[in-house]
């Protein structure tokens, strides 16, 4: 279980570099020229991979590749709805809980018979 634990750690800390590397620059940048935001991005996103790359060989040992993947959709869309709203002062909408229940759904298909 620990290894479990650690994995879901990891994946949640790069899903943050991740959302910044492939978003923020839409607020941050949006004035630059968009080979700005690719350097910015790449530069991010280095350390998206520094933690995700270790998370999927954890959590590889403990968890079937369609459970990794599911858990780290899931946590892409739990890291993505807060940064939309907080960050990028997107209204909150209908939409982000229709998909956190289709990822329930696929949670639920993918854990099953574990």
């Amino acid at each position: 279980m620990r290894h479990v634990g650690l994995t879901v750690l990891l994946l949640a800390l790069s899903n943050v570099f991740m959302t910044f590397a492939w978003y923020a620059h839409l607020r941050n940048l949006s004035a630059k020229p968009w080979m700005v935001a690719v350097l910015a991005s790449w530069g991010i996103a280095f350390f998206e991979y520094m933690l995700q790359v270790p998370a999927n060989r954890i959590g590889y040992n403990v968890l079937s590749l369609g459970q990794l993947k599911i858990m780290q959709e899931i946590i892409a869309l739990t890291v993505f709805v807060p940064f939309a709203i907080y960050y990028m002062k997107e209204p909150l909408k209908l939409d982000y809980v229709w998909a956190g229940f289709c990822l329930l759904g696929a949670a639920y298909f993918i854990f099953r018979s574990r």
